[in-house]
């Protein structure tokens, strides 16, 4: 029976199955898009296949696995998928792009939106992993139709999201950022029974934004 991969034995595994889980935790708050790349510099391929692999074994509404992935490493076929309609000029200078083909069966749409969400998440955290940084992108209007001529993927598919991996570098020292640093801290985010009642808690506060 086909099975997830795992060297860990039982003596190994912690109360999670895997890890300490103030490292795991640590390390699913730590993850960001990242766009200050390493132009060019490639992502080995056992990276790529473990990737691919936990991809293979996300969760799925009814295990329909709905998808399938196109992966990009051609550097002009990035330029041209970059220039579609929509966000993902990232793309142009990414070390690999992978384009996610959902099954796009309408009966499914609010699951396979689901699904789709939940697979570039999984994806983004394998990448990081192994210090490959993410970002995800978006075809919208007719880029998506531009996108499927590209790939040769069929009209009959829903394509939307695709996602580059790559090598982060810093920031460059000037400009800002588009978005205040932080996250909102969970007084802001976290209602108890109703909403409007809010849950006493000073839990997760690290990281709060600055009002």
């Amino acid at each position: 029976m086909d099975q997830p991969r795992s060297e860990l034995t039982a003596t190994d595994r912690r109360p999670n199955g895997y890890a300490d889980h103030s490292s795991l935790v640590g390390f699913l708050k730590s993850l960001r898009s990242v766009r200050f790349i390493e132009q060019h510099k490639p992502v080995p391929e056992n990276v790529l296949q473990d990737v691919l692999e936990v991809a293979r074994w996300s969760g799925s509404a009814r295990n329909r696995q709905p998808w399938e992935f196109v992966v990009v490493c051609d550097r002009g076929t990035l330029e041209r998928v970059a220039a579609c309609e929509g966000r993902a000029a990232h793309l142009a200078n990414a070390a690999v792009g992978i384009v996610l083909v959902m099954a796009g069966e309408p009966e499914f749409f609010e699951q396979e939106t689901f699904d789709e969400g939940r697979l570039s998440e999984r994806i983004s955290l394998t990448a990081a992993s192994y210090g490959v940084a993410s970002s995800v992108g978006w075809f919208k209007g007719q880029g998506r139709q531009k996108v499927k001529g590209i790939l040769g993927i069929p009209q009959s598919k829903l394509v939307r999201t695709v996602l580059s991996l790559d090598y982060p570098t810093s920031a460059p020292e000037v400009g800002h950022l588009a978005l205040p640093k932080g996250r909102k801290p969970l007084s802001e985010l976290v209602h108890e029974e109703r909403y409007g009642r809010r849950r006493a808690s000073s839990e997760g506060t690290d990281g709060a934004r600055s009002s």
